[in-house]
């Protein structure tokens, strides 16, 4: 059976019409922090096993980028998408 994402602006579609970015989780430092920040925020990233927030792109739908928390490891189960622009309101300082 065919994993499913639950698009919030097309519904319930395969997982096939997505495409991954990666992690959702680092937050962007401020321009002016130093190069150490910056050098975290491009280059060092955990790879966790379990519950995950990432970034997908819904390439063969509406086009929009969505932030989907699932479960990377075993069961691939779902638990909440939203889109890009709603998170990024949602985490800003």
């Amino acid at each position: 059976m065919a994993s499913l994402i639950p698009c919030p602006h097309c519904g319930v579609r395969p997982k096939e019409e997505f495409s991954i970015r990666g992690d959702a989780s680092p937050i962007r430092p401020a321009p002016s922090a130093g190069d150490d920040a910056w050098y975290n925020y491009v280059y060092v990233r955990d790879n966790p096993r379990g519950r995950v927030i990432e970034h997908w792109h819904h390439s063969a739908g509406c086009r929009r980028w969505l932030v989907v928390e699932r479960d990377n490891a075993a069961s691939h189960e779902v638990y909440r998408v939203v889109d890009a622009a709603d998170h990024a309101r949602e985490v800003a300082p």
